[in-house]
């Protein structure tokens, strides 16, 4: 008879999250549906974090929280502590007029330092809280893995072209606090790994959820070295390796997954 192989070889325990606790913010979004049926679909319970009440994640375990709410940040540490995650994953960001999406008012050049703190660089604070109040637990465990979701543009800025003649825009503030959720995913893993801790950030390229625009499709698509755009389902492959046993000699890192737009 010949060996076995040994477990890190089999393909379907590597990837396994079963019995891991998954805790996941912007659990009803465009990637967050995605993230959430993915970890589902390898094993783990998940815990889904929402705001909007009329788009309530389907789950047994779900937390409504709102940054905009300042009594939720309260609800959230009690929250941690009757329910310890595993597996933390920081997805959420709000992409819309409030956060300076496709607003011109909101250039660099319009600077309004009180719109950046309370709407747009506060977004930071909440994966900051969860992992703080979640990474307690995780410590007196000797085991967490935190992914943070960041975007290339923590490395690379938006090009102007892109945008040229059209009504939308990439506002300043995404990218700084994305390249803040970078370097808080370093901090992290610098002082946390002797704990059993893992965090680390996947870095998306283009995954448009509306598409409706072709002519700006297209310039998406064209900027990159594959000529797509991404597809949400395909953020399934880098999620179970970041929150899997694949990557478990893994941590601090930024996995840039953006068909080749940052090679470029």
């Amino acid at each position: 008879m010949g060996k076995s192989k040994p477990s890190y070889l089999i393909a379907p325990s590597l990837f396994s999250v079963a019995g891991k606790v998954a805790l996941v913010t912007g659990a009803n979004g465009h990637l967050g549906t995605v993230i959430v049926n993915t970890l589902r679909e390898y094993g783990a319970e998940v815990i889904g974090v929402y705001r909007d009440e009329e788009r309530k994640p389907d789950l047994a375990r779900t937390l409504r929280f709102d940054m905009y709410e300042e009594a939720g940040y309260g609800e959230l540490k009690k929250f941690a502590k009757d329910n310890p995650v595993d597996i933390l994953v920081n997805n959420a960001h709000e992409m819309s007029a409030q956060t300076g999406f496709n607003i011109p008012g909101d250039a660099l050049e319009n600077f309004d330092s009180w719109v950046w703190w309370r709407n747009e660089v506060a977004g930071l604070s909440v994966p900051a809280t969860l992992i703080s109040v979640f990474g307690e637990g995780m410590k007196k465990r000797g085991y967490g893995n935190i992914i943070n979701i960041s975007t290339m543009y923590a490395l690379v800025a938006p090009s102007p072209l892109l945008y040229k003649d059209t009504d939308l825009m990439n506002p300043p503030a995404y990218s700084a606090v994305k390249a803040g959720l970078l370097a808080l995913t370093r901090y992290v893993a610098s002082f946390w790994g002797r704990y059993g801790i893992r965090c680390n950030a996947l870095l998306p390229g283009p995954f448009p959820k509306n598409q409706a625009n072709e002519s700006f499709m297209k310039r998406l698509a064209d900027r990159t070295c594959l000529g797509r755009v991404g597809r949400a389902e395909e953020l399934a492959g880098p999620i179970i390796f970041l929150a899997s046993e694949a990557s478990s000699y893994m941590t601090g890192q930024a996995l840039v997954y953006d068909a080749g737009w940052t090679i470029t």
